[in-house]
């Protein structure tokens, strides 16, 4: 049988490496193909810290004044509380338990719009859901009993009252009065700008009874990344719930 050689087909692969490797060649070239290697890996990366460690929110009231500015953007560890437990005095941000928030209205946008803030969003450079969340202080666990207020005016957590710098000057602890004690896997949320702060008090009368449920969590905000002038860690405040005894 007469060998007819390589065909078309055998050296059409020769022929691709050998342009790649002169492409390769050109400095041009090769900055531009690391880049888009750079580029694509890093959002790889953002991509799936943002899905399983942190991602980021903005602050879209003032129920947190003066600890959070409207608009302050807040690093969040989404590691709580599945994987690191939730303390009290922690900043916490949580989907709408239920009527919270009452009827949201969505922006309208186009395809292009849409589009571009998916994306922003899916890397972490965009929080468009922020509107549809809370951040609030935790001031009970599961199993604390808390009620406002003993004689002195503070709140008081399992029997010892707390005394809280982070509220505002010559602000009360609440105004409104309660006695309640937190369902396992829950907790009981207030804001520091308590006159301005629609947060577990003023939901008892729903089915949640003003608790947030564990599976509500998105986690917990450890820092104010923008603006720079507001850049800060977010303080827990142990000292404030060191006495408070376990449930």
């Amino acid at each position: 049988m007469t060998d007819l050689g390589p065909g078309p087909h055998a050296k059409a692969p020769r022929d691709i490496r050998d342009t790649w490797r002169r492409l390769k060649k050109n400095i041009f070239v090769s900055f531009f193909i690391d880049l888009i290697v750079i580029v694509a890996t890093a959002l790889v990366l953002s991509l799936l810290v943002k899905t399983f460690l942190i991602r980021s929110f903005f602050i879209p009231s003032g129920s947190m004044l003066e600890t959070l500015q409207i608009q302050d953007r807040i690093i969040v560890n989404e590691l709580v509380p599945d994987v690191v437990p939730i303390e009290r005095g922690d900043v916490v941000v949580f989907k709408d338990p239920g009527n919270w928030l009452g009827t949201i209205e969505q922006p309208q946008q186009n395809f292009f719009q849409a589009t571009g803030e998916w994306f922003l969003s899916a890397f972490g450079f965009a929080a468009p859901d922020s509107s549809q969340h809370l951040v609030k202080r935790v001031i009970g666990v599961g199993g604390d009993h808390v009620i406002c207020c003993n004689a002195d005016g503070k709140l008081t957590i399992n029997g010892v009252a707390i005394t809280e710098p982070y509220l505002g000057k010559d602000v009360e602890p609440s105004s409104v009065k309660f006695d309640v004690v937190v369902p396992k896997d829950s907790i009981w949320v207030m804001g520091d700008n308590r006159p301005n702060s629609e947060d577990s008090r003023f939901h008892q009368e729903l089915p949640s009874k003003g608790f947030v449920d564990k599976k509500f969590i998105v986690g917990r905000a450890f820092v104010v990344s923008w603006p720079s002038a507001h850049w800060q860690w977010l303080d827990n405040y142990p000292n404030v719930f060191k006495d408070v005894p376990k449930p």
